[in-house]
């Protein structure tokens, strides 16, 4: 991530550590996770990476700077238990992946931009509650589909991708709403790049088929720093 971006991440977190000091002493919505159904929002930033495998060992291919994006998703919840929770939480994500090669090509790197919109469902399992705060951890997976595709990138991606992700994350609770931080790292099963062989003739110019031919295989991973509002 940018300079830019950690400093805006820190003072958000600083914030609400100080927002929440006023209310250690009392305990905030005491009944809120007895609800059996319940629904929030989600807004955050996320840093998209590839799995790279290359097609021969005379060129490498990787990410090697990872640019923030922004996440903005909604929140279902299902309470299973005391501690268990059922969670389908579809969120859309906006962000770039810069592949650069080396030793280094003419023109040696491709801009892939995404808009995956992602299908997870979670099991969610928290601690007990401690006043105001209930850390938790969550893991689970599904699948997501790319609205960016561009069929004239040198570097095309399928649309379709299955996931595992997990995460930890902690329930602040407020007077009148629960505010949870919320980290996840994601990584994709299935592989997403699409070979030269596999796309209409012409669709790249040959000056940028190198760039496709360089690889064999893609895979999706990305870290997301949520946070959530239920």
């Amino acid at each position: 991530m940018q300079p830019k971006i950690y400093k805006s991440i820190t003072l958000l977190v600083f914030l609400i550590f100080c927002l929440s000091q006023p209310i250690r002493s009392q305990q905030n919505l005491p009944y809120a996770d007895d609800k059996l159904l319940h629904f929030g929002f989600s807004l955050g930033v996320n840093t998209m990476d590839f799995g790279v495998k290359t097609s021969s060992d005379s060129v490498g291919a990787r990410v090697s700077t990872l640019s923030p994006g922004f996440s903005v998703g909604i929140i279902s919840n299902l309470r299973l238990s005391r501690y268990f929770n059922f969670r389908f939480t579809p969120t859309l994500h906006f962000g770039q992946r810069q592949l650069n090669y080396f030793p280094k090509l003419k023109a040696d790197s491709v801009l892939i931009t995404s808009i995956p919109i992602s299908l997870p469902v979670y099991i969610k399992y928290s601690a007990e509650r401690k006043g105001n705060f209930r850390p938790y951890l969550i893991a689970g997976g599904g699948m997501s589909i790319d609205l960016a595709t561009n069929k004239e990138n040198p570097v095309l991606l399928r649309p379709v991708n299955l996931f595992a992700e997990f995460g930890v994350g902690c329930d602040i609770y407020f007077l009148f709403f629960k505010l949870a931080p919320e980290l996840k790292y994601s990584i994709g099963f299935n592989d997403i790049f699409v070979p030269l062989n596999e796309r209409e003739s012409g669709q790249v110019p040959t000056s940028k088929q190198r760039f496709s031919d360089s690889l064999s295989k893609l895979t999706s991973k990305m870290f997301t720093l949520t946070f959530n509002f239920e």
